[in-house]
């Protein structure tokens, strides 16, 4: 995948479907029943909250009943294997994040692996992930931060909702770029980890929009950086890693479907149509603003070779940091 490609998956690259209008198609007989959506992380997150957004939009074009089941637990696994398990026909579906790319490479011992065992539907889109202090933290920019990691090594303490989740890996990320080295501060859940962070019991974090942005403008938080290559509307104020001299800090919290390998050519075409059909409906897109979801969409063979480029980069990124579990 070329450079361009995150840009070509975003808000612009709806014109690359715009052919297919917002119709469903007529020429297939899929889905004939009932479609279960596998949303595996618990209700009430962004992943649920994006499930049943697109429920609601396919089974309004099908006339099909899309009923969305939440299996959570082991930071996406049990709800991945189930689909992984599953009949290879198109009714049972998986939405997922960051960590079908990711776990892979952190638990090489499973009994099944998001590459082999799934197919790519289509990429719903991503939020950047944006490192927030305390507001009255002595760090009040980037650079400030990075002073202070390398004049005192693992003084400075990061906060996780979990090893291996997204915010792990930019943290990660953000230690092998910036070459220092800093605490990992891990939670069971973003709520108490919020706290801490807040309250200035750890030093950082990185957050998704939705998270950050209302702490930023209640004078909670403190935007440091957005990793991102252009700046968010949401904070114009804020700079992006680019900006700063990290290029190679791009990490964010993106959103895709999946099915069981082996699901018919035909019925992962039109699944794709039904999610670019409701990536371009504007309702769906009011949705999604709010959450401040930049719009992905585009073909299954651009959302395939994206979803590889992710396992490989962030393979790199577990390996040097020493993530994986035996």
């Amino acid at each position: 995948m070329n450079k361009n490609l995150s840009r070509m998956l975003g808000v612009v690259a709806l014109g690359s479907v715009a052919a297919f209008g917002l119709v469903a198609p007529a020429s297939s007989a899929y889905p004939e029943k009932p479609i279960t959506l596998i949303v595996p992380f618990p209700p009430g997150g962004a992943v649920d909250t994006l499930g049943r957004i697109f429920a609601d939009s396919i089974s309004t074009q099908t006339g099909q009943p899309v009923v969305v089941e939440n299996r959570a637990g082991a930071n996406g696994n049990i709800g991945t294997e189930a689909v992984v398990r599953s009949a290879p026909d198109g009714y049972t579906v998986l939405i997922g994040a960051n960590g079908l790319a990711t776990n892979p490479a952190i638990y090489p011992g499973r009994s099944f692996n998001e590459v082999k065992d799934l197919a790519p539907v289509a990429y719903v889109g991503y939020a950047p992930l944006i490192l927030v202090t305390a507001y009255d933290s002595p760090y009040k920019s980037f650079d400030d931060l990075l002073k202070a990691a390398k004049a005192e090594p693992d003084a400075i303490t990061f906060a996780t909702s979990g090893s291996g989740s997204a915010p792990h890996l930019a943290s990660e990320l953000l230690k092998l770029t910036s070459k220092t080295e800093m605490l990992h501060v891990p939670y069971k859940g973003g709520s108490p980890a919020k706290l801490d962070l807040v309250t200035g019991r750890v030093s950082f974090m990185f957050l998704n929009p939705l998270e950050a942005v209302p702490q930023v403008e209640a004078k909670k938080l403190r935007a440091l950086v957005v990793d991102s290559p252009e700046r968010i509307a949401q904070l114009p104020d804020v700079p992006t890693a680019t900006e700063l001299g990290y290029s190679d800090l791009e990490a964010k919290v993106w959103w895709g479907f999946m099915v069981p390998k082996g699901t018919p050519a035909e019925t992962v075409t039109q699944l794709n149509l039904y999610i670019n059909n409701a990536l371009q409906d504007k309702q769906v897109q009011g949705k999604l603003e709010k959450m401040a979801v930049i719009i992905g969409g585009g073909s299954v063979q651009e959302y395939e070779q994206y979803f590889h480029d992710q396992v490989e980069k962030w393979a790199r990124v577990v390996k040097e940091a020493g993530l994986a579990t035996h």
